[in-house]
This record gives structure tokens, sequence and C-alpha cells, in this order.
């Protein structure tokens, strides 16, 4: 197999409406042979695409907000951060790649994005459970940052040939085992990570005075029940930067939410689609952070550097900080998916898993979506435990459910 490493390194723009069009194969063509979208699928693609955007400017704030801190006030805030003693040499992947691939993602540098539900603020180790899982890939040619969110649910080999939910990788082995979760169930080369908690949450929103949010009616309840252990988490960090002690919500709209509110607001679970519908309230809220953030003055952002830095982890060394710092201007915020793309669901040990319908299928589709890899071939390694998935939850491959996307 060969391949032409330099143009694939180089990103395209996709619609990702083909696969679409070729089902519809009863509907009329265009006058070029395409098939007509109605209204409805028209209106419902550009909210999808606003969408994307919104969550290229989440995740990436993890990051970012570490490189303004370099750019911004000097190499004197970093050592705010965190450091649990990850080397990145040490971080596994698969030694059976295939050989293209591999070579492929040299191009690219990978960084896993973790948010915790820690109850303990600033314990970013192991014992942890990941809430959130992102994987930011970033272009070193073009400078395009791609996001995936991976499902935390997610039922995958956890790095120690144990299969459950793939966010109590993080619980067992802290960041290190979690990052080689990803690259041994994804053919990934992964060996930066940040995490952050939910205590920094708070902080963070606290100091850039709330976030607009606009509250459904049946998210009222969810919100003021969480806030009880939210208010609780908040109470530890005995921080004047924190207000424990937020309003309930008492009517739906746009409204301005606080730390603990805005923290709860994010925890909802059982309200809509589930963890699907849960990430996109987290964008929500990311998105207003990133908004506040780019008008706040430098006193602001100042604080915000002071007090959240030291609930951050990451083993992004120095010189490759100094470097995304010269090159931040640069960045284009591309789109962004989740994984698995092809998904069922099942009960296994008495827990609602996320099976990938098959893991083949979806780590193909991972590759495809963030490298423009076409002929990605799966390493013995996946192939095993699409094998294994298989056999325990009896789920095979399958079409993707875009309503819970």
């Amino acid at each position: 197999m060969t391949t032409n490493t330099k143009s694939r390194n180089a990103r395209r723009k996709k619609t990702g409406n083909e696969s679409r069009r070729e089902r519809g194969t009863h509907r009329e063509r265009d006058e070029y042979g395409e098939y007509k979208l109605s209204r409805k699928e028209q209106k419902k693609i550009k909210k999808a695409k606003r969408k994307r955007k919104l969550i290229a400017m989440l995740a990436v704030e993890f990051v970012l907000i570490l490189v303004l801190g370099v750019c911004v006030f000097g190499l004197s805030k970093i050592g705010k951060l965190q450091n649990l003693g990850v080397d990145p040499d040490e971080v596994g992947q698969n030694e059976d790649m295939d050989a293209n691939t591999a070579e492929l993602l040299k191009g690219y540098t990978n960084i896993a994005l973790f948010g915790l539900g820690s109850r303990t603020p600033g314990s970013l180790g192991e014992g942890e459970l990941s809430d959130t899982i992102i994987i930011a890939s970033i272009n070193n040619e073009t400078k395009e940052v791609r996001l995936m969110s991976v499902y935390r649910d997610t039922y995958l080999n956890r790095a120690d040939d144990t299969y459950g939910k793939c966010n109590a990788a993080y619980s067992k082995g802290g960041p290190k085992q979690a990052m080689e979760m990803l690259n041994t169930n994804l053919d990934l080369n992964i060996k930066y990570y940040v995490s952050i908690d939910f205590t920094a949450l708070i902080k963070t929103v606290d100091l850039l005075g709330g976030v607009e949010i606009d509250v459904k009616e049946e998210e009222i309840d969810a919100i003021n029940g969480y806030m009880y252990e939210t208010t609780e988490i908040a109470e530890k960090a005995e921080d004047d930067s924190i207000n424990p002690y937020n309003d309930f919500i008492t009517e739906p709209g746009l409204q301005t939410l606080y730390g603990v509110q805005a923290t709860a607001y994010c925890r909802i679970r059982k309200v809509g689609n589930n963890d699907f519908e849960r990430t996109e309230r987290q964008r929500r809220v990311i998105e207003q952070i990133v908004e506040k953030a780019k008008s706040a003055g430098l006193g602001t952002i100042n604080s915000i550097i002071d007090e959240v830095f030291p609930l951050i982890a990451t083993n992004i060394p120095q010189t490759t900080l100094i470097g995304m710092a010269a090159s931040m201007m640069s960045y284009e915020l591309g789109e962004s998916s989740g994984f698995p793309s092809y998904r069922s669901d099942a009960r296994m040990d008495g827990q609602q898993v996320v099976v990938p319908a098959d893991l083949v299928a979806n780590v193909t589709e991972l590759h495809k979506f963030l490298f423009d890899e076409d002929d990605y071939y799966p390493s013995p390694t996946v192939l095993e435990i699409n094998d294994k998935i298989i056999a325990d939850t009896g789920v095979t491959a399958q079409e993707t459910d875009s309503s819970s996307e």
C-alpha cells in the first residue's frame, strides 16, 4: 500500500451529505445528477453545521487557555499547572499499527482533553472518572484543529484487557491509562493530555460574571437537583472567588447562570437524549465561556489563570506550549464529531453501555474524519478488540443513528 502523505496531511472540507443522498434513491435528481434535498433537510444540515462550529470552539478552550496564559503573562504562570508525572514518551500505542497510518499520524499533534467529575477540588489523578473525553487533533502543516468527542459510556478495552465503560480507564490509571485506552482502541498516537475538573468550571464562570443559557422547562428540576451536590463541591474549595450558594432556577428561558448553576446544567443526563444531549449542554456553556473571555479585560484573564491553572493538569512540555503560543493566531478551528458514529445500546454487567457497531467501521470513520485517511487499515489489535466486543455484546455493524448526534 502506498500513499502520498503530504497530500493526505492537507485537510479538505467535506459536506458529509453524500451518504445521506445515496440512501434516498427515490428522490428527484437535479440537472447535475445530484439528489435534491427538501427544505427541512437543508435547514437540518445548516443547523448541524452551526452546531459543529460551536463544538469546535468548545474543547480547544482547554488547550488555548494554556496558550493564552503563556502568550500574555509569560512562562512564570506555567508553574501553576499540575504535573502528574506522566512522561509523554512512555504513553503506549499499538506497535502493530499499519505503517502508512503511523507515518501519517506524525503530521498531527493529538491531545486528549479530559473533563473530570472530581468531588475534591484539584484532584485530577487516578480514582477520578472522566465525564468528558475529547480528542483534539492539530494538523501541524495547516494548523487546523478537529475534535472528536468519545462518549464516556462506550464499551471498549480499557488498555488493561478489561472491557467496560471507557471513562473508567482514567479512574484505574489516571491520564496515562486513559490516553493508552484511546490509542489502543482507535489506532492513535496520543501522548499529551489536559485535565480539568468541576471546580475549575465553577470558578471560571463566576470570574466571568456568569454565562447566558436558554434553559428549557424540562431542565429546571434536573438543574436544581444537581445543585445540591455541586454546592457541596464548591464549599470544599473554600475560595472567595466562588459563590457556592446560587439560587434555584424558577423559570425557563434565556438567563444568566453562575458557576454552580452552570455546572449543574452541564451535568444533566436524564433529560432528552441522555449522554449525547448532555455533551451538547456542556458545549453551550463552554462556548459562552469562550465568548465572554474574548471581551474580558486582562485583569480578569489574569485572575482566571491564577485561580484555574492550579486546577488543570497537563504533560505538554514548556517548549511545546511556547510553540503553540507562537502559532495560536494561525489555528483554524474545524469541524467536530462524536465517537462512535455507528452505535447501539446494550446492558453489560448491570450497566447501560454504548456499543460501537462495529469498532472497525467506527475507527475507520474516525481516521477519515480527523486525518482524511481514505485507506486506513486497522491494526491486528483493533481487529482483536472488535471481535471481543462483538462476542461480549452480540452487537455487529449497523447504520449510524444520526438522530441522536
